[in-house]
Protein backbone atom coordinates (compact mmCIF):
# COMPACT_ATOMS: atom_id res chain seq x y z
CA UNK A 1 0.00 0.00 0.00
CA UNK A 2 2.66 2.45 0.90
CA UNK A 3 4.76 2.02 -2.11
CA UNK A 4 1.73 2.30 -4.51
CA UNK A 5 1.24 5.71 -2.24
CA UNK A 6 5.00 6.91 -2.80
CA UNK A 7 5.37 5.58 -5.71
CA UNK A 8 2.12 7.82 -7.44
CA UNK A 9 3.65 11.12 -5.55
CA UNK A 10 7.20 10.49 -6.96
CA UNK A 11 5.52 10.17 -10.44
CA UNK A 12 3.83 13.45 -10.12
CA UNK A 13 6.50 15.68 -8.69
CA UNK A 14 8.46 14.30 -10.94
CA UNK A 15 6.09 15.91 -13.89
CA UNK A 16 6.37 19.42 -12.44
CA UNK A 17 9.42 19.57 -14.37
CA UNK A 18 8.07 20.49 -17.74
CA UNK A 19 11.38 21.77 -19.60
CA UNK A 20 13.05 18.47 -19.89
CA UNK A 21 14.83 18.87 -23.43
CA UNK A 22 16.12 15.50 -25.45
CA UNK A 23 19.63 16.13 -26.59
CA UNK A 24 20.82 14.25 -29.50
CA UNK A 25 23.23 11.35 -28.47
CA UNK A 26 26.80 12.24 -29.02
CA UNK A 27 30.20 9.93 -28.22
CA UNK A 28 31.66 13.52 -26.77
CA UNK A 29 34.97 12.24 -27.58
CA UNK A 30 36.33 16.11 -27.77
CA UNK A 31 35.07 16.49 -24.27
CA UNK A 32 38.00 13.78 -23.04
CA UNK A 33 41.15 15.13 -21.75
CA UNK A 34 44.09 12.77 -22.37
CA UNK A 35 46.86 14.98 -21.04
CA UNK A 36 46.95 12.99 -17.88
CA UNK A 37 48.13 10.05 -18.79
CA UNK A 38 50.88 8.91 -20.90
CA UNK A 39 49.52 5.59 -21.91
CA UNK A 40 46.19 7.43 -23.36
CA UNK A 41 48.06 9.48 -26.00
CA UNK A 42 48.69 6.86 -28.09
CA UNK A 43 44.94 6.76 -28.60
CA UNK A 44 44.81 10.25 -29.48
CA UNK A 45 47.80 10.27 -32.01
CA UNK A 46 47.93 8.58 -35.69
CA UNK A 47 46.65 4.95 -35.79
CA UNK A 48 44.62 5.50 -32.41
CA UNK A 49 41.28 7.32 -32.09
CA UNK A 50 40.88 8.19 -35.70
CA UNK A 51 40.89 4.32 -36.88
CA UNK A 52 38.50 3.32 -33.53
CA UNK A 53 34.96 3.59 -33.74
CA UNK A 54 33.69 6.01 -30.92
CA UNK A 55 32.27 3.24 -29.01
CA UNK A 56 35.50 0.92 -28.69
CA UNK A 57 37.71 4.53 -28.04
CA UNK A 58 35.30 5.24 -25.21
CA UNK A 59 35.39 2.08 -22.93
CA UNK A 60 39.04 1.98 -23.64
CA UNK A 61 39.37 5.03 -22.19
CA UNK A 62 37.20 4.32 -19.08
CA UNK A 63 39.16 1.00 -18.34
CA UNK A 64 42.59 3.57 -18.63
CA UNK A 65 40.56 5.86 -16.24
CA UNK A 66 39.64 4.14 -13.93
CA UNK A 67 43.28 1.75 -13.92
CA UNK A 68 44.86 6.05 -13.12
CA UNK A 69 41.87 7.55 -11.40
CA UNK A 70 44.18 9.02 -8.82
CA UNK A 71 45.99 10.72 -12.23
CA UNK A 72 42.39 11.49 -13.62
CA UNK A 73 40.58 12.90 -10.48
CA UNK A 74 43.98 15.09 -9.27
CA UNK A 75 44.63 17.18 -6.67
CA UNK A 76 44.87 20.26 -8.75
CA UNK A 77 45.73 23.36 -6.46
CA UNK A 78 44.22 27.39 -7.63
CA UNK A 79 46.30 30.00 -7.78
CA UNK A 80 43.68 32.04 -6.43
CA UNK A 81 40.16 32.40 -4.40
CA UNK A 82 37.77 35.48 -4.03
CA UNK A 83 36.25 35.05 -0.42
CA UNK A 84 33.66 38.20 0.06
CA UNK A 85 33.25 36.68 3.41
CA UNK A 86 29.67 35.01 2.20
CA UNK A 87 30.44 33.91 -1.24
CA UNK A 88 33.79 32.09 -2.41
CA UNK A 89 34.85 31.61 -5.97
CA UNK A 90 37.59 30.27 -7.87
CA UNK A 91 38.47 29.10 -11.33
CA UNK A 92 37.85 25.68 -11.62
CA UNK A 93 40.69 23.58 -12.30
CA UNK A 94 39.36 21.74 -14.91
CA UNK A 95 38.45 24.15 -18.04
CA UNK A 96 35.23 23.41 -20.28
CA UNK A 97 34.66 25.63 -23.45
CA UNK A 98 31.82 27.05 -21.89
CA UNK A 99 33.23 30.48 -19.62
CA UNK A 100 29.71 30.79 -17.45
CA UNK A 101 30.89 27.16 -16.06
CA UNK A 102 34.62 27.55 -15.10
CA UNK A 103 34.20 29.94 -12.37
CA UNK A 104 33.34 27.86 -9.18
CA UNK A 105 30.68 29.76 -7.05
CA UNK A 106 30.78 28.15 -3.08
CA UNK A 107 28.35 29.37 0.08
CA UNK A 108 29.89 29.65 2.91
CA UNK A 109 28.19 29.14 6.68
CA UNK A 110 30.64 29.49 9.75
CA UNK A 111 29.56 28.50 12.81
CA UNK A 112 28.70 31.66 14.90
CA UNK A 113 29.66 31.72 18.62
CA UNK A 114 26.31 31.73 20.33
CA UNK A 115 27.30 32.59 24.20
CA UNK A 116 26.38 35.35 25.87
CA UNK A 117 29.34 37.25 25.19
CA UNK A 118 29.87 35.94 21.44
CA UNK A 119 26.76 38.07 20.50
CA UNK A 120 26.49 35.92 17.30
CA UNK A 121 30.22 37.04 16.32
CA UNK A 122 32.06 34.45 14.17
CA UNK A 123 34.73 32.00 16.33
CA UNK A 124 38.18 32.93 16.83
CA UNK A 125 41.02 31.73 14.12
CA UNK A 126 41.79 29.38 17.30
CA UNK A 127 38.87 28.06 17.91
CA UNK A 128 38.44 27.43 14.08
CA UNK A 129 41.24 25.90 13.54
CA UNK A 130 40.28 23.13 16.03
CA UNK A 131 36.20 22.89 14.21
CA UNK A 132 34.90 20.99 11.44
CA UNK A 133 33.34 22.10 7.91
CA UNK A 134 31.08 19.82 5.70
CA UNK A 135 31.44 20.57 1.83
CA UNK A 136 27.59 20.18 0.58
CA UNK A 137 26.55 18.80 -3.07
CA UNK A 138 22.70 19.38 -4.11
CA UNK A 139 20.87 17.56 -6.61
CA UNK A 140 21.02 17.68 -10.06
CA UNK A 141 18.98 20.92 -11.18
CA UNK A 142 19.02 22.23 -7.90
CA UNK A 143 18.88 25.91 -7.10
CA UNK A 144 20.65 28.35 -5.21
CA UNK A 145 18.33 28.02 -2.13
CA UNK A 146 18.77 23.91 -2.41
CA UNK A 147 20.01 22.35 0.51
CA UNK A 148 20.45 26.33 2.47
CA UNK A 149 18.55 24.75 4.96
CA UNK A 150 20.83 21.44 5.60
CA UNK A 151 23.52 23.98 5.99
CA UNK A 152 22.31 26.02 8.85
CA UNK A 153 21.21 22.78 10.43
CA UNK A 154 24.60 21.61 10.12
CA UNK A 155 25.78 25.03 12.24
CA UNK A 156 23.67 24.15 14.52
CA UNK A 157 26.01 21.43 15.94
CA UNK A 158 28.82 22.62 15.35
CA UNK A 159 30.24 22.52 11.99
CA UNK A 160 30.86 24.91 9.13
CA UNK A 161 29.69 24.35 5.89
CA UNK A 162 30.57 25.13 2.33
CA UNK A 163 27.63 24.58 0.07
CA UNK A 164 29.35 23.92 -3.32
CA UNK A 165 27.15 24.61 -6.95
CA UNK A 166 28.15 21.67 -8.92
CA UNK A 167 29.04 22.47 -12.75
CA UNK A 168 26.53 24.19 -14.97
CA UNK A 169 24.07 24.99 -11.80
CA UNK A 170 22.62 28.24 -10.67
CA UNK A 171 25.59 30.84 -11.30
CA UNK A 172 27.20 28.56 -13.22
CA UNK A 173 24.11 27.83 -16.13
CA UNK A 174 24.80 28.59 -19.55
CA UNK A 175 23.19 31.47 -20.99
CA UNK A 176 20.00 30.47 -22.69
CA UNK A 177 19.59 27.55 -20.72
CA UNK A 178 17.01 26.88 -17.52
CA UNK A 179 18.02 23.61 -16.71
CA UNK A 180 21.50 22.26 -16.20
CA UNK A 181 21.49 19.74 -19.25
CA UNK A 182 25.14 19.71 -19.64
CA UNK A 183 25.75 17.78 -16.17
CA UNK A 184 23.84 14.93 -17.43
CA UNK A 185 23.26 14.24 -21.11
CA UNK A 186 23.41 12.31 -24.02
CA UNK A 187 26.45 13.61 -24.66
CA UNK A 188 28.76 10.63 -23.20
CA UNK A 189 31.74 13.22 -22.89
CA UNK A 190 30.68 15.88 -21.67
CA UNK A 191 28.92 14.09 -19.09
CA UNK A 192 32.37 12.66 -17.76
CA UNK A 193 33.74 15.96 -18.21
CA UNK A 194 30.84 17.45 -15.96
CA UNK A 195 31.34 15.16 -12.99
CA UNK A 196 35.19 14.76 -13.28
CA UNK A 197 35.12 18.55 -13.24
CA UNK A 198 32.77 18.25 -10.14
CA UNK A 199 35.35 15.77 -7.78
CA UNK A 200 38.47 18.05 -8.71
CA UNK A 201 36.39 21.31 -7.52
CA UNK A 202 35.49 19.47 -4.00
CA UNK A 203 38.85 18.50 -3.46
CA UNK A 204 40.10 22.60 -4.57
CA UNK A 205 37.61 23.78 -1.80
CA UNK A 206 39.26 20.87 0.36
CA UNK A 207 42.10 22.92 -0.29
CA UNK A 208 40.83 26.50 1.16
CA UNK A 209 38.66 24.93 3.82
CA UNK A 210 42.08 23.72 5.44
CA UNK A 211 43.73 27.45 4.75
CA UNK A 212 41.37 28.71 6.75
CA UNK A 213 42.01 26.72 9.74
CA UNK A 214 39.24 23.52 9.59
CA UNK A 215 41.24 20.36 10.52
CA UNK A 216 38.26 17.56 9.98
CA UNK A 217 36.53 17.92 6.76
CA UNK A 218 33.83 16.09 5.76
CA UNK A 219 31.47 15.56 3.00
CA UNK A 220 27.39 15.41 2.41
CA UNK A 221 25.67 14.90 -0.94
CA UNK A 222 22.29 14.54 -2.65
CA UNK A 223 21.21 12.53 -5.70
CA UNK A 224 24.50 12.98 -7.97
CA UNK A 225 25.89 14.92 -5.49
CA UNK A 226 25.78 11.61 -3.49
CA UNK A 227 27.40 10.26 -6.51
CA UNK A 228 30.40 12.83 -7.05
CA UNK A 229 30.92 13.38 -3.06
CA UNK A 230 31.83 9.77 -3.33
CA UNK A 231 34.21 9.70 -5.95
CA UNK A 232 35.62 12.82 -4.05
CA UNK A 233 35.60 10.70 -0.70
CA UNK A 234 37.31 7.86 -2.41
CA UNK A 235 39.83 9.78 -4.06
CA UNK A 236 40.98 12.49 -1.21
CA UNK A 237 41.14 11.27 2.16
CA UNK A 238 41.39 14.38 3.49
CA UNK A 239 37.66 14.51 3.87
CA UNK A 240 36.94 12.33 7.07
CA UNK A 241 33.42 11.26 7.01
CA UNK A 242 30.77 11.24 4.29
CA UNK A 243 26.84 11.59 4.31
CA UNK A 244 25.72 10.15 0.93
CA UNK A 245 21.94 10.77 0.52
CA UNK A 246 20.62 8.50 -2.19
CA UNK A 247 23.19 6.22 -3.45
CA UNK A 248 23.66 4.17 -6.35
CA UNK A 249 25.91 1.69 -8.00
CA UNK A 250 26.39 2.47 -12.20
CA UNK A 251 25.70 5.68 -13.47
CA UNK A 252 24.81 4.62 -17.13
CA UNK A 253 21.88 2.39 -15.64
CA UNK A 254 20.93 5.15 -13.13
CA UNK A 255 20.20 7.45 -16.11
CA UNK A 256 19.03 4.76 -18.30
CA UNK A 257 16.39 3.23 -15.15
CA UNK A 258 15.12 6.49 -13.30
CA UNK A 259 12.40 8.68 -14.00
CA UNK A 260 14.31 11.79 -13.21
CA UNK A 261 16.50 10.92 -16.40
CA UNK A 262 13.66 9.09 -19.29
CA UNK A 263 14.87 12.51 -21.43
CA UNK A 264 18.20 11.52 -21.43
CA UNK A 265 17.54 8.26 -21.86
CA UNK A 266 15.49 9.01 -25.06
CA UNK A 267 18.59 10.63 -26.02
CA UNK A 268 21.32 7.72 -25.12
CA UNK A 269 18.75 5.31 -27.35
CA UNK A 270 20.06 5.75 -30.87
CA UNK A 271 23.50 5.23 -30.25
CA UNK A 272 23.49 2.61 -27.19
CA UNK A 273 21.96 -0.29 -25.49
CA UNK A 274 21.90 -0.20 -21.19
CA UNK A 275 25.28 -2.33 -20.72
CA UNK A 276 27.06 0.13 -22.63
CA UNK A 277 26.08 3.24 -21.30
CA UNK A 278 27.49 1.69 -18.19
CA UNK A 279 30.39 0.98 -19.53
CA UNK A 280 30.75 4.26 -20.97
CA UNK A 281 30.17 5.58 -17.47
CA UNK A 282 31.84 3.40 -15.86
CA UNK A 283 34.20 5.85 -15.18
CA UNK A 284 31.89 8.09 -12.83
CA UNK A 285 30.43 5.03 -11.20
CA UNK A 286 30.89 4.63 -7.38
CA UNK A 287 31.00 0.67 -7.84
CA UNK A 288 34.27 1.36 -9.75
CA UNK A 289 36.06 1.95 -6.48
CA UNK A 290 34.61 0.03 -3.85
CA UNK A 291 37.50 -2.40 -3.89
CA UNK A 292 39.97 0.90 -2.82
CA UNK A 293 38.04 0.89 0.20
CA UNK A 294 39.03 -1.89 1.46
CA UNK A 295 40.44 -1.29 4.91
CA UNK A 296 39.53 2.11 4.98
CA UNK A 297 38.84 3.36 8.51
CA UNK A 298 36.78 6.36 7.98
CA UNK A 299 33.35 6.27 7.96
CA UNK A 300 30.42 7.13 5.46
CA UNK A 301 26.73 6.66 5.55
CA UNK A 302 24.68 5.67 2.51
CA UNK A 303 20.90 6.17 2.47
CA UNK A 304 19.03 4.78 -0.12
CA UNK A 305 14.89 5.25 -0.38
CA UNK A 306 13.08 2.22 -0.59
CA UNK A 307 10.65 3.24 -2.89
CA UNK A 308 12.77 5.63 -5.19
CA UNK A 309 12.42 5.46 -8.45
CA UNK A 310 15.10 7.40 -9.51
CA UNK A 311 18.00 5.48 -7.65
CA UNK A 312 16.19 2.50 -7.63
CA UNK A 313 17.04 0.20 -4.26
CA UNK A 314 17.68 -2.59 -6.84
CA UNK A 315 20.76 -0.65 -8.27
CA UNK A 316 21.66 0.29 -4.56
CA UNK A 317 21.54 -2.75 -3.69
CA UNK A 318 24.56 -3.64 -6.09
CA UNK A 319 26.99 -0.84 -4.18
CA UNK A 320 26.03 -2.63 -0.79
CA UNK A 321 26.62 -6.35 -2.20
CA UNK A 322 30.29 -4.73 -3.77
CA UNK A 323 31.24 -3.56 -0.53
CA UNK A 324 29.96 -6.79 1.44
CA UNK A 325 32.02 -8.57 -1.29
CA UNK A 326 35.25 -6.00 -0.37
CA UNK A 327 34.76 -5.78 3.48
CA UNK A 328 34.49 -2.49 3.23
CA UNK A 329 32.91 -0.95 6.10
CA UNK A 330 30.01 1.60 6.01
CA UNK A 331 26.93 2.37 7.89
CA UNK A 332 23.25 2.01 5.91
CA UNK A 333 19.83 3.70 6.61
CA UNK A 334 16.97 2.34 4.25
CA UNK A 335 14.27 4.63 4.40
CA UNK A 336 10.12 4.75 3.76
CA UNK A 337 9.80 7.28 0.99
CA UNK A 338 11.38 8.05 -2.08
CA UNK A 339 13.44 10.41 -4.23
CA UNK A 340 11.59 13.46 -4.77
CA UNK A 341 10.03 13.06 -1.66
CA UNK A 342 12.77 13.64 0.42
CA UNK A 343 12.06 17.08 0.35
CA UNK A 344 8.55 16.88 1.20
CA UNK A 345 6.97 17.02 4.80
CA UNK A 346 7.48 15.37 6.71
CA UNK A 347 10.00 13.32 5.51
CA UNK A 348 12.74 15.97 4.80
CA UNK A 349 13.24 16.57 8.60
CA UNK A 350 14.01 13.03 8.62
CA UNK A 351 16.36 12.87 6.39
CA UNK A 352 18.20 15.96 8.12
CA UNK A 353 18.07 14.26 11.02
CA UNK A 354 20.14 11.51 10.18
CA UNK A 355 22.83 13.57 7.48
CA UNK A 356 23.78 16.08 10.39
CA UNK A 357 23.51 13.54 13.53
CA UNK A 358 25.50 11.29 11.91
CA UNK A 359 28.21 14.20 10.86
CA UNK A 360 28.26 15.45 14.41
CA UNK A 361 29.01 12.22 15.59
CA UNK A 362 31.78 10.89 13.08
CA UNK A 363 33.81 14.11 11.60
Amino acid sequence: MLRRVIHRWERKLSRRDNNRKVWPFDWGLEFLDHTWSASLKALSGPGGEGRRPGRDFLFEFNRRAIAESDLFFRHEPVREYSFDGQWLTFESPLQTPYDENNTVHARYFPVLDRSKNGGGALRSDVERARGRAVIVLPQWNADGESHVALCRLINRVGIASLRLSMPYHDRRLLAGFTRAEYMVSANLGRTLQACRQAVMEVRAAVDWLMAQGYERVGIMGTSIGSCIGFLAFVHDERLRAGAFNHVSSYFGDVVWEGISTAHVRQGLESGVNREEARQAWMVISPNAYINRMTGDRRRGLFISARYDLSFTPELSNLLFEECNRHGVRFDKALVPWGHYTTGEFPFKYYDGYLIVNYLRRHL
